[in-house]
């Protein structure tokens, strides 16, 4: 091996087990984290593990278990459901109702409780802007605001209860059982929108076609909300799904994505107009569905073959949020 495959399969390594380390904190946000215990996920020295983390995320540990707290706790409280902020505190890993809306209050300048009511404006904020980044159009907060009324005109139905795609059509929402699946990923950490498709397309396609999973089911997890999470710290894995006793790779990792119940809608169009999409699901068909969003991850479903239609350049999938009862 030349020195230049040892040191591209050596950051390689990093990168992996240090994914491997921020799943672990996802997965244990309601629980104290030691760091003993996560250099050991790692494999790292224990006695380095913190200056290794804090240069590869740019923050120290101890920064980031409390930022993903806040976002996680920020993400709960706009799922529409009937978790009250102590409930809310507590499956975040706060000890009371008070330090909770101490901590939100001072990242994202409002309680806990005024974030949930100006969910509906905050969301239609997002897809506006989103938009705009993906038509290659500055976006700044006057023009953000100028489009709001406009972009949910475009997105919704006038009765609120179906969405309308690009070409008329209704949007259906179908419950469906999953089965667990494991895939192999590769995560983008930066700002969403343009830049996933170049990720697709430059990193992921390849790397599947080279391993003989082209018509594989591809799925796309984002697992920040950007209008909470820093755009330069939001990850998004590009997935595929692979076989039990599939070998590992030097440029992937693997997880299993986690089955059960899902709210699943198939969504045809342009990319740029599938975060309206979301907003549709989350804002209007969730809460008037008797179901609430649970804390797996969502995901975009779909067929690499399939996906995107060369002479419209429409995108395809099958948008999932996983759902239970209220």
């Amino acid at each position: 091996m030349t020195s230049k495959a040892s040191a591209q399969a050596s950051r390689a390594e990093y990168t992996r087990r240090m994914n491997r380390v921020l799943n672990y904190i996802d997965a244990h946000l309601d629980q104290p984290l030691d760091g003993t215990e996560l250099a050991d996920v790692a494999n790292f020295s224990r006695f380095h593990f913190h200056r290794i983390f804090t240069a590869f995320m740019g923050e120290t540990l101890g920064s980031y278990a409390r930022r993903r707290r806040l976002e996680k706790a920020a993400f709960r409280l706009s799922c529409g459901n009937d978790e009250t902020v102590l409930e809310t505190a507590l499956a975040t890993g706060f000890s009371s109702a008070e330090a909770f809306a101490r901590a939100f209050k001072l990242k994202f300048g409002c309680t806990p409780s005024e974030w949930r009511s100006n969910t509906p404006r905050r969301m239609a904020e997002q897809a506006a802007a989103m938009g705009q980044r993906r038509n290659g159009q500055e976006s700044n907060p006057d023009q953000v605001f100028g489009n709001l009324d406009q972009a949910c005109q475009i997105a919704f139905a006038e009765d609120d209860v179906s969405y309308l795609t690009t070409e008329g059509t209704t949007m259906e929402v179908r419950i469906i059982e999953l089965p667990a699946v494991r895939v192999a990923y590769q995560r983008l950490i930066g700002p969403y929108g343009p830049a996933i498709g170049e990720f697709w397309r430059n990193k992921m396609t390849p790397w599947m076609q080279s391993h003989g999973l082209s018509d594989a089911t591809c799925y796309g997890i984002g697992h920040d909300d950007p209008s909470v999470t820093p755009a330069s710290k939001c990850r998004y894995d590009a997935c595929v799904e692979v076989a039990a006793d599939f070998p590992g790779s030097e440029k992937t990792d693997s997880l299993v994505l986690p089955g059960g119940r899902y709210a699943a809608a198939r969504f045809k169009g342009k990319p740029e107009t599938i975060a309206g999409a979301w907003i549709w699901l989350t804002r209007e068909w969730l809460p008037s569905s008797g179901l609430q969003c649970d804390d797996r991850p969502c995901f975009e479903m779909f067929s690499a073959t399939t996906a995107r239609a060369p002479e419209t350049g429409e995108f395809s999938c099958d948008i999932c949020i996983p759902v239970r009862a209220l």
